[in-house]
This record gives structure tokens, C-alpha cells and sequence, in this order.
């Protein structure tokens, strides 16, 4: 698969984990009254909240001209999934810090 056949999906799931997951986990910890989550709780709800929006992952038919997309999809869906649970999402980290700093 060429780059810009990928190319709008990488950048949906550049944005993702921290606009549908740290942006809910943030409201979600201000509505709650949880000024210093720990970083695993933050994780944690904020991948609770990119979890819901799944359901468009699997938005492409399951026909062949659409296998290496769904691959991709698959794979990278898991690949931030990880890297949120570990720490590895930059972007989710910086959120984390602002958040538990400014509230």
C-alpha cells in the first residue's frame, strides 16, 4: 500500500488518542473533582474513551480491495492502544502533565 493511500488514516490516528481520549478523560476527571489522577488512571480513562470510537476502525467493507487498509487500520488501532497504556503517546502524556499542573 502506497503512503498516500494510507496518509488521511495516519493522520486520524495522530489526533485520536488525545482529541477522543484525553479531551473525554479530562472532562471526566474535572466533572468527578480528580485533580491528580495517577498517570495510569489517566491512561486508562483515556483509552477507555478512544475505545469508543472503535466501531469507525471497522467502518470499511470487508471486501479485497479493502484488506490492506483494514490491515493497517487493525494494526495501528492496537499499536496506539499500546502506546497509550505504556506511556508512549507523547501527545497523551503532555495532556496528562498540563492537566494534573493547571487543572
Amino acid at each position: 500500500m502506497r503512503n498516500d493511500e494510507r496518509y488521511e488514516i495516519q493522520r486520524a490516528f495522530d489526533l485520536f488518542p488525545h482529541v477522543a481520549g484525553s479531551s473525554w478523560a479530562v472532562i471526566w476527571f474535572r466533572m468527578k473533582r480528580i485533580k491528580k489522577p495517577t498517570r495510569e488512571e489517566y491512561r486508562e480513562k483515556t483509552l477507555e474513551y478512544f475505545k469508543k470510537i472503535e466501531p469507525i476502525f471497522d467502518s470499511f467493507p470487508r471486501e479485497k480491495e479493502f484488506d490492506e487498509i483494514n490491515r493497517y487500520i487493525e494494526n495501528r488501532k492496537n499499536e496506539e492502544f499500546r502506546k497509550i497504556k505504556s506511556g508512549e503517546n507523547d501527545e497523551v502524556e503532555v495532556r496528562y502533565d498540563r492537566y494534573v499542573d493547571y487543572g
